[in-house]
């Protein structure tokens, strides 16, 4: 049986404009779900399977339908984490 990767992913910051700042902790929560759940799901993007350390990174924009709920948000950027290290 394969052993799965311990992964270690440190999100120092994440900077979202357009979001009511009240609903920050449930939209950063709902991110660490959904990375969770994606890399559980589809494995370590080759992109971070040598040490796929970045100072910075641009997670894109996305388009989310208005009064989103924070859980939806965060989801979302986590799709969009996880894109950019797919490329």
């Amino acid at each position: 049986m394969a052993m799965k990767p311990n992964i270690e992913l440190d999100i120092e910051e994440l900077i979202l404009h357009g979001f009511p700042p009240g609903d920050r902790h449930r939209i950063g929560a709902a991110v660490e779900r959904e990375l969770g759940h994606l890399l559980s799901e589809r494995g370590l993007p080759a992109a971070l399977g040598h040490g796929g350390e970045r100072p910075s990174m641009d997670g894109g924009s996305f388009e989310m339908r208005p009064h989103a709920r924070p859980e939806a948000v965060g989801a979302q950027v986590a799709r969009a984490i996880i894109g950019r290290f797919s490329k």
